[in-house]
C-alpha cells in the first residue's frame, strides 16, 4: 500500500495549519475549488440572514426548523430513486430537487393540521419534524445496509463538511442564495409592510397570502442550498442567530436585515474557512458557533439590549433612587444625619451634594436644589394621584416612591400646569397630600 494514503487512512486528527495556510485561505489565495467553496458559504450566509430577519419578524423561524429535518427523507428517497433508474444517485442537483420537495411537503402538511385539528403551531411542526427526520433516518440506514461506493458522503448532508464540495457543488449553492438574495431585497418592501402591519397590508392591496407563500419559499431556497454546507440539522441556526443577534443592535427593519446579513456572511466566511484549513471539523457546527459567538457577544456587550447595559442601567437607577432619598430627607430635615454607607456618601460628596464625608455634613447649594427638586416631583405626583387617578391618599406612598425619580421637566410641566388648572395651588396641594 501507498505509505501516504496509509497515513490518510489512520489519521483520525487535523494537522495544525501554518501560518501561510491561513493566510492564503482567508485572502482567498488557496486555489479555485477552497475560494469557490468560501464565497459560496458567505453567500450562503448573507442569505440567510436577510431571510432570516424576515422570518424572525414573521414568527417563522420554528417553520425553518420544522422544514429543513424535512428535507432529509427527500434527500435519501431522491437516491434511492436516481439509484434504481440508472442516474448518478450523488448528483446534487438530483438531491436538492428531492429535498426541495420534501421540505415542500413538510410545509403543507404543517398547514394541513393547523387548518384541520385544533393542534397548535409547535405541536404541528413538532410532529412533522420528528417525523419526517424518522423516515430520513431510516431510509439512510436502507442506503448504508446496501453498503454500495456511490452511498459514501451521503451524511455530509445531514452535519455539512465544505471540503467534500466540489466546484459546481459551490457554483449551484452560491447561485442559489445569490437568488434568495436578489428576491428578497426586491420585496423587502411589502414584506415588511406585512410583517409589521397586516391588516394595512391588506387595505393597501398587498397579498398576504403571497408574501407567506414568498417567505416559505425563500426558506426552502435558503435550506436546501446550505445542505451540504450546513448539514440540515444545523441550517436552521443560519436562519435564526443572525437576526437574534442582530436585534440586539437596533430597532430598525433595514438595519436590522443589514446587520444580520452582515453577521450571517462573516460566520459563512470563516466558518468555511477554518473547514477548508481543518477538513475533518464539520462546517456547520463551525458555522454555527462562529455565528453563537457573535450572538454571545452581542447579548452582552450591545448599548441598549445588552446584558452589561442594562445592568448599568439599573445599578444606575438605583444608585440615583438611593441618592434622591438622602437629599430629600436632608431637604426636609436638615438637623437628621445621613443615613447611608460610605459609599454613598462619597458619591453625594463626589457629586457635589455634600460639604463633607460625615454623616452630620450639611448640603451644600447644589444639594439643597436637587433635594427640593426631588421633593417637589414627590409632591406633584403624589397629588396628581389623589385628584386625577382617584387614588386614597393612604395608598400613594408605594406608587410616588416608584416614579418621582424618573420624571422628565416635561411631565412636570404638564402636572404643574393641570393641577394649576385644576384650581390647586401647589404649596397648598402639597400640605393636603402630607395630612
Amino acid at each position: 500500500m501507498n505509505p501516504t494514503l496509509a497515513q490518510s487512512l489512520t489519521q483520525t486528527h487535523d494537522e495544525i495549519p501554518s501560518l501561510r495556510e491561513i493566510l492564503d485561505t482567508l485572502t482567498l489565495q488557496s486555489g479555485f475549488n477552497t475560494n469557490a467553496v468560501i464565497i459560496a458559504a458567505t453567500l450562503l450566509g448573507i442569505a440567510a440572514g436577510i431571510i432570516g430577519a424576515f422570518a424572525l419578524l414573521r414568527k417563522r423561524s420554528l417553520t425553518a426548523d420544522a422544514l429543513s429535518h424535512a428535507t432529509l427523507p427527500g434527500i435519501t428517497a431522491a437516491f434511492l430513486i436516481a439509484s434504481a433508474l440508472g442516474f448518478n444517485a450523488r448528483s446534487l442537483p438530483i438531491l436538492l430537487l428531492g429535498a426541495t420537495i420534501s421540505g415542500i411537503l413538510g410545509v403543507t402538511l404543517i398547514h394541513a393540521i393547523l387548518s384541520h385539528t385544533r393542534l397548535r403551531e409547535d405541536a404541528a411542526i413538532g410532529i412533522v419534524l420528528s417525523v419526517f427526520f424518522g423516515i430520513g433516518v431510516v431510509l439512510l440506514s436502507v442506503i448504508q445496509s446496501t453498503a454500495t461506493s456511490s452511498a459514501a458522503g451521503l451524511n455530509h448532508f445531514i452535519y455539512g463538511q465544505t471540503a467534500a464540495m466540489l466546484t459546481n457543488d459551490a457554483i449551484i449553492m452560491g447561485t442559489i442564495a445569490f437568488v434568495s438574495i436578489s428576491i428578497a431585497l426586491l420585496v423587502m418592501k411589502e414584506i415588511t409592510i406585512v410583517c409589521f402591519n397586516e391588516s394595512f397590508a391588506k387595505v393597501t392591496g398587498i397579498h398576504t397570502g403571497f408574501i407567506d407563500a414568498l417567505i416559505l419559499a425563500l426558506i426552502v431556497l435558503v435550506t436546501v442550498s446550505g445542505l451540504q454546507a450546513v448539514g440540515l440539522i444545523l441550517i436552521v441556526a443560519m436562519l435564526i442567530i443572525p437576526p437574534a443577534a442582530a436585534r440586539f443592535w437596533t430597532d430598525r427593519v433595514r438595519v436590522l436585515v443589514l446587520l444580520s446579513a452582515l453577521i450571517g456572511a462573516i460566520s459563512g466566511f470563516f466558518g468555511s474557512s477554518v473547514s477548508a484549513l481543518l477538513p475533518r471539523k464539520p462546517a456547520g457546527a463551525v458555522i454555527v458557533l462562529c455565528a453563537g459567538s457573535i450572538f454571545i457577544l452581542s447579548m452582552l456587550l450591545a448599548p441598549k439590549r445588552g446584558v452589561v447595559a442594562q445592568i448599568v442601567r439599573q445599578s444606575t437607577l438605583r444608585v440615583r433612587i438611593a441618592i434622591d432619598h438622602i437629599l430629600e430627607s436632608k431637604y426636609e430635615h436638615p438637623e437628621q444625619h445621613t443615613k447611608a454607607d460610605l459609599t454613598l456618601r462619597v458619591m453625594l460628596r463626589a457629586l457635589g451634594f455634600t460639604s463633607s464625608l460625615s454623616a452630620s455634613s450639611t448640603l451644600t447649594k447644589r444639594g439643597l436644589e436637587r433635594g427640593r427638586r426631588v421633593h417637589r416631583n414627590h409632591m406633584l405626583w403624589e397629588q396628581y394621584l389623589i385628584s386625577f387617578a382617584d387614588i386614597a391618599p393612604s395608598h400613594v406612598d408605594w406608587s410616588v416612591d416608584l416614579v418621582e425619580h424618573v420624571l422628565d421637566d416635561q411631565l412636570i410641566q404638564r402636572l404643574e400646569r393641570e393641577i394649576r388648572e385644576s384650581g390647586l395651588h401647589l404649596d397648598h396641594a402639597s400640605q393636603e397630600a402630607r395630612s
